[in-house]
């Protein structure tokens, strides 16, 4: 039976419905598995993952799934340190307000596909997924090298080993954690995992090989407009991180859509 209001994306007929809303449960389970997510978390990733699945298809599941494991792995790693700073995820996993404020605008992107046919909001959402991946992996690789340069720092006597992370507004030195902090390392390791992102949804066709560019270009802008957001109205107190990455991912979706409809 055919499904009329998806009738451009991968879900287009009950049947289809049906393996992603399986696939989907199956992925939700093994995320609160491994605690990446807490219980409603799971429940806010599941809605988002069904979403991404039912529009785009399988390979924006892949893509959705290796920024699952980039982030849990980047999450983890250094764990202790974060955590006796306090600044480390819950053992629990990511809230769904976290998981909402993520992956909200790829999976608008992905049902805006499957109603209209229109290719530049698969472009959209792959360039959510990516910003998603840039900023949250160069956050927690950012956290484990300012934590290493400020015991080094310590132990060479409070010589500052030009680790640390700098504000971006002002490009001063601050404690690793600092919203609106980015250190170099963490710049790179996010942009890469941005790439990654990028090159699973090109490879899988889910966007052109000419366009794969723009997820990474994008992505990263995002990550530069998140921290810009952490040291300006974050600090504030005028809104929390889980909006300043809703607006950022949404900011990389508008940014994709238009510049592969400007290629187009």
């Amino acid at each position: 039976m055919a499904n009329p209001f998806l009738f451009h994306g991968w879900a287009s007929s009950t049947e289809r419905l049906a393996v992603a809303a399986g696939v989907t449960l199956a992925f939700a389970v093994l995320a609160r598995a491994v605690r990446g997510v807490n219980p409603l978390g799971a429940v806010a990733g599941a809605l988002a993952c069904f979403l991404l699945f039912a529009g785009a298809g399988p390979v924006a599941f892949a893509a959705l799934g290796t920024l699952f494991l980039m982030t849990w792995m980047s999450t983890r790693l250094g764990y202790r340190r974060k955590a006796a700073l306090g600044l480390a995820e819950r053992r629990e996993g990511r809230s769904a307000w976290q998981v909402l404020a993520n992956l909200s605008a790829a999976a608008l992107g992905s049902i805006a596909f499957g109603i209209t046919g229109n290719r530049g909001w698969l472009v959209a959402a792959v360039a959510a997924l990516s910003e998603a991946a840039t900023d949250t992996v160069a956050s927690e690789i950012g956290q484990v090298v300012g934590q290493k340069s400020d015991e080094n720092s310590g132990e060479n006597g409070g010589q500052d080993t030009g680790s640390l992370p700098r504000m971006i507004t002002t490009w001063e030195r601050v404690p690793p954690g600092t919203d609106g902090g980015v250190t170099l390392l963490g710049s790179a390791t996010g942009l890469a995992a941005g790439a990654v992102i990028a090159a699973v949804a090109s490879a899988g066709g889910m966007i052109e090989w000419r366009q794969v560019w723009i997820p990474v270009v994008v992505g990263f802008v995002g990550m530069l407009i998140d921290s810009v957001l952490g040291a300006t109205v974050q600090r504030r107190g005028w809104i929390s991180n889980q909006g300043v990455n809703l607006l950022s991912t949404l900011v990389a979706a508008v940014m994709g859509y238009a510049m592969a409809m400007n290629l187009s």
